[in-house]
């Protein structure tokens, strides 16, 4: 990997990690500052999930402070300039997931422009 292609790698992990800090799920302004205007989710649940109806659910304080995402496996391909693809697995008190993510360099910084999870044992 270039230097290039690993500073677009970690930047894109530290934005991915950002994501799961539950200090800043639980702030709208803070996510909606990390995700891009076109962002879109598959859920684990099967939900589709767009940037207004993530930012309603983080805004609506659902998200406790005091649970931490444990992150394994985490994985970064640069697919091209500015366009990285993050795979790991997660797990929230007990619920693991395998996770997908794409983040692309806006002219505002890394933004993430979809993410899917699904649910594994």
């Amino acid at each position: 990997m270039t230097d290039e292609h690993e500073q677009a790698a970690q930047e894109a992990i530290a934005s991915e990690m950002r994501l799961l800090d539950p200090a800043v799920r639980a702030s709208a302004e803070a996510v909606s500052a990390l995700l891009d205007p076109a962002f879109t989710e598959i859920g684990a649940s099967g939900r589709l999930w767009d940037s207004t109806s993530i930012l309603t659910v983080t805004g609506s304080g659902s998200v406790a402070p005091d649970s931490p995402v444990r992150v394994s496996e985490m994985t970064a391909a640069v697919l091209a300039p500015g366009l990285v693809h993050l795979t790991y697995f997660s797990d929230n008190g007990g619920r693991r997931a395998r996770r997908s993510s794409l983040w692309r360099l806006t002219g505002t910084g890394w933004r993430l422009y979809f993410h899917q999870g699904t649910l594994t044992s």
